[in-house]
């Protein structure tokens, strides 16, 4: 099966490709040495979790650029919306589903487990405004996405009415910054209200949960409609945006690490600015990487990574990993087996999602451009 490189922007692919690679070293991290704790691990896991950043801010990006050309072409009626919302649940719901049966199916047989409120992982409830269960962890990431894709064209209808004679383009930043600002207000409430004991405890009720993190999406709206507004600017300043991010970025960090800021000693910096300041420095890579097209070198090898990053980030870990750590005690290995366990790890997560995308994911999206769907909405 034969990817079309030249369509596709080589720098997202490669945004989209370093994210998950990020996630999996992070996994492969817990695989190989689970009860450890060192600089260089916590290092590793750090920057998985900034993967999955990396994935909120691209996904806003691209689904804000996706509305804004809608506003554009004066596509911005109920059925529009809806017709942008199909599109997306093709391209997400299936494969999240179909996952998340066969981990339930995993618990029931390789655990012998009952949990409850499985039920709610259904619609994506699970963490709506407090952490959800240990079950299909990786699920935390994609509440957040789905509930961004609805609240934000939901919100533009109710403003397009509302607002008539108003632009509609400077009723899009309206709406992503009303987010945004909900969404900082809710934090500094929950700063107000909870006492942070760990970094544990902060990352499972405030990190990964849907009102907290929302407006991690929103920030790549704004860079896509900057993108879109100021086209010459966004080109010709794409080396200085990103000197200005990875300044930023390693800035910051340098700080947390010189004094030791956690986000028990810094409740306040972690709750209400770290999040949002994370995506700000990831989206001043984005005129760069969203003006690289081509790359001869490793374009074929990026783009395929970044076309099976959704399977990949969905069967590496409650698939793959905990299976494999249900059967087998790689902590106790030594680095041999360790780095064989890993290969196998990466080999077999790698071949299922190929085998998901190939038979299933790609199959459904095409059925996005199937005349029975553009027809019902144009």
């Amino acid at each position: 099966m034969k990817l079309d490189v030249a369509k596709r922007i080589f720098g997202l692919d490669l945004m989209r490709a370093v994210a998950i690679l990020l996630v999996l070293f992070s996994h492969t991290s817990l695989l190989m040495y689970p009860e450890m704790e060192s600089m260089s691990l916590t290092i590793i896991r750090f920057f998985g979790a900034i993967g999955v950043d990396v994935f909120f801010v691209l996904s806003g990006f691209l689904i804000g650029g996706i509305l804004l050309r809608q506003i554009r072409d004066g596509k911005t009626r109920r059925k529009d919306m809806l017709y942008f919302l199909i599109r997306r649940w093709l391209r997400t719901l299936p494969n999240y589903y179909l996952i998340l049966i066969i981990n339930i199916a995993l618990i029931y047989l390789l655990h012998d487990d009952h949990l409850e409120g499985i039920s709610s992982f259904f619609l994506f409830l699970q963490n709506l405004d407090a952490g959800q269960i240990d079950f299909f962890t990786e699920s935390w990431s994609l509440s957040i996405e789905e509930f961004a894709y609805i609240i934000g064209p939901v919100l533009l209808l109710a403003f397009f009415y509302l607002f008539k004679k108003t632009d509609k383009g400077k009723l899009f930043i309206w709406v992503v910054l009303f987010i945004i600002v909900l969404s900082v207000f809710l934090r500094f409430m929950f700063h107000l209200n909870e006492e942070i004991n760990d970094y544990e405890y902060w990352s499972h009720n405030l990190r990964k949960v849907v009102m907290y993190r929302i407006d991690s999406i929103y920030y790549g709206f704004i860079a896509a409609y900057i993108s879109m507004n100021w086209k010459s600017k966004w080109s010709n300043f794409r080396i200085q945006t990103a000197i200005v991010g990875i300044l930023m970025f390693f800035g910051t960090h340098f700080v947390i690490f010189k004094f030791n800021l956690l986000p028990e000693n810094a409740s306040f910096f972690y709750n209400v600015l770290y999040l949002p300041m994370v995506s700000i420095n990831i989206a001043f890579f984005l005129p760069m990487l969203s003006t690289w097209k081509t790359s001869k070198v490793l374009a074929n090898s990026v783009t395929w990574i970044s076309v099976l990053s959704y399977s990949l980030y969905l069967v590496n870990y409650s698939i793959v990993l905990l299976t494999v750590k249900k059967f087998v005690d790689v902590g106790s290995m030594d680095i041999i087996g360790k780095c064989l366990m890993a290969l196998m790890f990466w080999s077999v997560s790698f071949f299922l999602s190929y085998l998901l995308y190939r038979w299933f994911e790609r199959p459904i999206m095409n059925l996005r451009d199937k005349p029975i769907i553009i027809d019902k909405f144009n």
